[in-house]
């Protein structure tokens, strides 16, 4: 009896040891998987100019690589006016899709920019930013409430006022607090964590992440591709400007010259300003198709049909309506603004060009040149022929045929007929007419 205290206290000894043991390293081990996420990475992915296709790509390719890295959070940076609303649904859904949380740091989210960021479960503005002033375009009422509804139903799946959300969107919605009538709404920094869509109103980036909960993580900044990053240079309207202005100047270089280089330069500019406008989204394979008939109607004027006029001014029209178009309706005044740097630039450029071009190759093609050229000679120089004796081969009636040496040649005398076989003498030469007389007649 006396000795099974001593065999339970060894048999407790030998299980409580490894059990605290075990425990150790468990409780060691929770630690370790709680402190891992909180220093994991925060994918940081700037939203940023205007928002197209290309950004669309661009963020679809952020999120999953955040995803494949297990990053803790994803954290928007916001900055733009906006852009096509296609593109912002895109880049919504795919934000919303996330299995990452999204948090969001505004600068300035208007237009689609704010769609974008309404679809982040955490907002905070910039001291100074603002949010809202999503009225479409085109603005008609199946717009309006369709992208209306697709605000409200943002607001409601974060807890935000569904109401201030629709009012971003339809100036028809009354928000009194916030705005006057009529008018589309944009919260400031203030207003807008007033009303609960920012939790924070912050100094910087670094800012929002602190009040995220994420400012020890590591920080990735997502980067474009280069074909995206090409897309994005240019079509910006001051680079679409520029590209079209080479486009033109190249198309007048190869009216003035018919070598093929200028034209070829011109085509390529304009090629890469199509493209990169379908690329990112602002346009599509029927605006392309109308710029290459448009370019194809301006070379049956330059060296099929040269002179007609109606290809030429056809072509030019179809090409400038393809180039509006290719903007977008959203962006019909920017397009408009290119257009017009484009044709300024290209007008000036050729102006100065003109200097040291050859005279135009094209007007050549349609008008007889003012002096002779070598491989063309409108009639033979007889002048050689003035004075010279020969022998008329045929009657002289007074047309006929005469022989100086072993030339035969085409004469005319004064009026009288000179039989075959008689001597002559040239009098006089008028072009290519050659005026004889009998030789000793005219002493």
């Amino acid at each position: 009896m006396a000795g099974r205290p001593v065999v339970t206290t060894v048999i407790a000894r030998r299980l409580v040891v490894p059990l605290c043991l075990l425990a150790g390293v468990l409780s060691a081990g929770g630690h370790a998987a709680f402190a891992g996420p909180s220093q994991g990475t925060v994918e940081v992915i700037p939203i940023q100019g205007t928002i197209d296709e290309g950004m669309a790509h661009y963020v679809d390719r952020a999120v999953a690589q955040a995803k494949a890295d297990h990053a803790r959070a994803i954290v928007l940076d916001v900055n733009t006016f906006g852009g096509l609303l296609s593109a912002g649904t895109e880049i919504s859904d795919t934000l919303l899709a996330s299995s990452v949380p999204v948090y969001a740091y505004v600068q300035r989210a208007w237009s689609a920019g704010a769609l974008i960021s309404l679809s982040a479960s955490r907002i905070a503005v910039e001291d100074g930013g603002s949010i809202g002033s999503a009225q479409p375009i085109p603005h008609d009422p199946k717009t309006v409430s369709a992208v209306r509804a697709q605000f409200r139903a943002l607001a409601v799946r974060s807890h935000r006022d569904p109401k201030l959300a629709e009012a971003m969107v339809d100036s028809a919605i009354d928000a009194p607090t916030y705005k006057p009538p009529g008018a589309i709404l944009n919260l400031s920094a203030d207003q807008a964590r007033q009303a609960g869509f920012s939790e924070a109103t912050v100094p910087s980036l670094s800012g929002a992440l602190a009040n995220f909960g994420v400012a020890g993580a590591t920080r990735d900044d997502a980067q474009y591709t280069l074909a995206e990053q090409i897309a994005r240079i240019a079509t910006d309207p001051d680079i679409s400007g520029i590209l079209l202005a080479i486009g033109f100047l190249g198309l007048l270089i190869e009216l003035q010259t018919l070598h093929g280089i200028a034209g070829a330069i011109g085509a390529a500019s304009l090629a890469l300003f199509f493209g990169t406008h379908i690329y990112a989204g602002f346009s599509n394979g029927l605006v392309l198709a109308l710029a290459l008939v448009g370019l194809l109607l301006i070379l049956v004027e330059l060296h099929v049909l040269p002179g007609h006029g109606v290809a030429g001014v056809l072509g030019v029209l179809i090409l400038f309506a393809s180039v509006l178009l290719a903007f977008g309706v959203p962006f019909f005044v920017g397009a408009l603004q290119a257009l017009a740097v484009a044709i300024v630039l290209s007008a000036l450029a050729f102006a100065l060009l003109q200097r040291v071009l050859p005279e135009n190759a094209f007007v050549k093609r349609l008008m007889f040149a003012g002096t002779q050229g070598p491989d063309y000679v409108a009639s033979a120089d007889h002048r050689h022929l003035l004075g010279a004796s020969g022998v008329a081969v045929s009657f002289l009636r007074p047309a006929g045929v005469a022989a100086f040496g072993d030339v035969r040649e085409d004469v005319l005398t004064e009026g009288e007929f000179v039989p075959a076989g008689t001597p002559v003498r040239v009098t006089r030469v008028e072009g290519a007419r050659i005026f004889v007389r009998p030789d000793g007649a005219g002493g």
